[in-house]
């Protein structure tokens, strides 16, 4: 069927190609781009967990009780270890971590150290010293490979990727400007932080 430009050459009636009509092909939308402050302008403010990568808005489902039951148990540890020490604070998500206009994420958990409060604002604007992700089938790939990416390139200094499927906890830390893995931990072992000197965890401390 020849195709001229956005329009396709049918056939007449009963095959007849003598009395052609034109179908106009509709031409796909672009993309819509959003800056942050356009997010924020044009939508309602919203516990559902939404990103912007490279501009473009990703939602996510919401977390399962399973899921928020251990970051739940992740936030009290480290907040037991931070606040006494006043080391800094520690944040939960929904919150935006805005690295840049286009790339805004929102961690399941998030350090700030002391000296670096300044970027807390309306939301955290700028890069924190630790995040942690709770990998989820739906965020596998997310998580382990493009968030890890983003966070090496903005100059995280730690970031921890826990999975409960395979009860495995990963601790890597930021040396020369690309992560090295500085600790792993199943079942009963113990992963250590490298940023947070003393900061350890254990499966059986965060699982029912």
């Amino acid at each position: 069927m020849p195709v001229r430009g956005n329009s396709v050459c049918l056939p007449g009636p009963a095959g007849n190609h003598t009395g052609m009509a034109t179908a106009t092909l509709s031409r796909s939308k672009p993309r819509r781009l959003w800056t942050y402050t356009e997010l924020r302008a044009a939508r309602p403010e919203t516990n559902q967990p939404t990103e912007l990568w490279h501009g473009e808005i990703v939602i996510a489902p919401a977390p399962s009780p399973g899921h928020q039951s251990v970051i739940l148990r992740l936030a009290q540890i480290f907040d037991a270890h931070v606040t006494p020490r006043g080391l800094g604070k520690v944040y939960l998500s929904p919150i935006d971590v805005v690295l840049s206009e286009r790339r805004v994420v929102q961690p399941d958990l998030v350090f700030i150290a002391r000296e670096n409060l300044g970027i807390v604002q309306d939301c955290i604007r700028g890069v924190p010293d630790l995040v942690l992700e709770v990998v989820s089938e739906s965020s596998w790939h997310r998580d382990r490979i493009e968030k890890k990416a983003l966070y090496e390139q903005y100059g995280v200094k730690e970031y921890w990727l826990v999975d409960p499927d395979s009860r495995t906890l990963e601790v890597f830390a930021l040396v020369k400007g690309a992560y090295r893995l500085h600790a792993k931990a199943t079942a009963a072992q113990t992963a250590r932080s490298r940023l947070l000197s003393g900061l350890t965890v254990t499966w059986p401390q965060i699982t029912p």
